[in-house]
């Protein structure tokens, strides 16, 4: 398997410390609001790298973070009128159940920022124990000149750091791009006790701090998506390998591209979100994994409602194909398609040929359906590969509107056959469209006329 590792710029061979296990650790969400499809990109594509790698024999020890501090959640909370504590847990429930409802597995663990405070601060004792970081009036930064190599994952000097950068002039700092390990406490903000006054940790600290604690000095893989690189990668790596005595942090990097909406990132700040309880209400799970695996995963995407609905039609043919079937002539041949998934995994995670291989496997079973020959094979093996992909093939789940709908629907699917049957296709047409109109599509096969109602809402 080869991986494309942003710290060098290149497709690599996979090959982790361990033979077996794998070390994975991915930047969790800070939950001020709910999640957003822009999330649900980035852990769908860490999801499908984990079930590919169990797929092929590896452990995978799966590490994923909550930010459950920060300057979001103080002012979110302060304008709700809800404690910190009340706020996270909200949004952490949220994220679990839209996790959840998209098959993604949980993480071995999910520690918090706020649970880990010790050994954030034994993390930053001994970096200023090295040298690699200096206390000044409450907040403690790292020394970014004492890492000879800071820099060398966004590929970019600190010359070229601070001619692109908006820095802030603080006269406690050593370097115009030190970064803050240790925030001193603010009125009306929570704090804790340290060696530097009450305070709270920065952002970088809370990562290095866990994946040691959880994975221990190095990781096989840390993922994120793209916007993280820098600085907050950046700075993992420099805070990680000054503190362990320049042990390579990560073996590779994997940073997703990112989704947008119209010709910006989604994002919080922005606020030009879809949440994915939104998105569920008119889209399967399985839809909405397909559409963000349907392109490759460092690809900057596009999300649309048309984009997505496209994908739940096309998905009708995939369940199409695992319908029960009594065929006695010969069994579809699921080999070859079996070969094309794996090379397509192992070429960089390139879910856009897997999920190709997926179709082309529904469509010999269709056709090997129509034909007489035996299925079971096939679609056995057409469930195992989707489910690398974490696809279910359940169907999508009706609303009320749909259910009322379903008998009148299926009457003039009746009432279409019939006229087909008589050769009246000028009416058989009407129906259809009038259906499409609807948002009722039609899809004909050998064993009779299947529909699928998209909500247009």
């Amino acid at each position: 398997m080869k991986l494309y590792n942003t710290l060098s710029g290149r497709m690599e061979e996979f090959v982790p410390a361990d033979a077996n296990e794998v070390k994975m650790y991915v930047c969790g969400v800070t939950p001020y609001s709910s999640t957003h499809v822009g999330h649900a990109l980035s852990y769908v594509v860490f999801d499908t790298l984990r079930r590919y790698l169990e797929y092929t024999g590896y452990t995978v020890r799966h590490v994923q973070n909550f930010t459950d501090v920060d300057d979001k959640i103080i002012q979110r909370a302060q304008e709700s009128g809800v404690s910190e504590y009340e706020l996270v847990e909200e949004f952490i429930g949220d994220y679990f159940n839209t996790m959840d409802a998209l098959n993604i597995q949980r993480a071995s663990e999910y520690p918090r920022a706020t649970r880990e405070i010790p050994r954030i601060l034994d993390a930053i004792s001994g970096l200023i124990d090295r040298g690699h970081a200096y206390p000044a009036a409450g907040d403690v930064y790292f020394r970014v000149t004492s890492k000879d190599d800071y820099g060398k994952l966004s590929h970019r000097t600190l010359d070229s750091m601070i001619a692109g950068a908006r820095i802030q002039v603080d006269e406690n700092k050593e370097h115009p791009m030190d970064f803050v390990l240790w925030k001193g406490a603010k009125p009306g903000e929570p704090y804790w006790e340290s060696p530097w006054g009450p305070g709270r940790p920065g952002w970088h600290i809370e990562c290095t701090a866990m994946s040691l604690e959880y994975l221990g000095e190095q990781l096989d893989i840390h993922g994120g998506g793209q916007d993280l690189v820098f600085p907050h990668h950046e700075n993992e790596i420099a805070q990680s390998e000054c503190y362990t005595g320049a042990k390579p942090f990560s073996r590779y990097w994997m940073h997703n591209g990112l989704l947008q909406l119209g010709s910006d990132k989604m994002s919080k700040s922005l606020g030009n979100l879809v949440s994915v309880e939104d998105a569920l209400q008119r889209f399967s799970p399985d839809a909405m994994r397909l559409y963000f695996l349907s392109s490759h995963y460092r690809t900057p995407l596009a999300y649309s409602d048309e984009g997505a609905a496209a994908v739940e039609r096309s998905l009708e043919r995939v369940r199409h194909a695992l319908t029960p079937a009594n065929g006695s002539g010969p069994q579809v041949d699921s080999t070859p398609h079996r070969e094309r998934f794996t090379t397509a995994m192992d070429d960089d995670l390139n879910t856009p040929q897997a999920v190709a291989v997926l179709f082309d496997l529904a469509r010999d079973i269709n056709r090997g359906r129509d034909d007489g020959q035996r299925i079971d094979d096939g679609q056995s093996t057409l469930r195992e590969l989707g489910g690398v992909l974490g696809l279910t093939f359940a169907e999508r789940a009706s609303s009320s509107g749909e259910l009322a709908a379903a008998p009148f629907i299926d009457l003039l699917v009746s009432v279409r056959s019939e006229l087909r049957a008589a050769r009246q296709f000028a009416l058989a047409d009407q129906i259809r469209d009038g259906l499409a109109a609807e948002g009722v599509t039609l899809e004909d096969s050998a064993q009779g006329t299947q529909w699928q109602y998209q909500s247009r809402d």
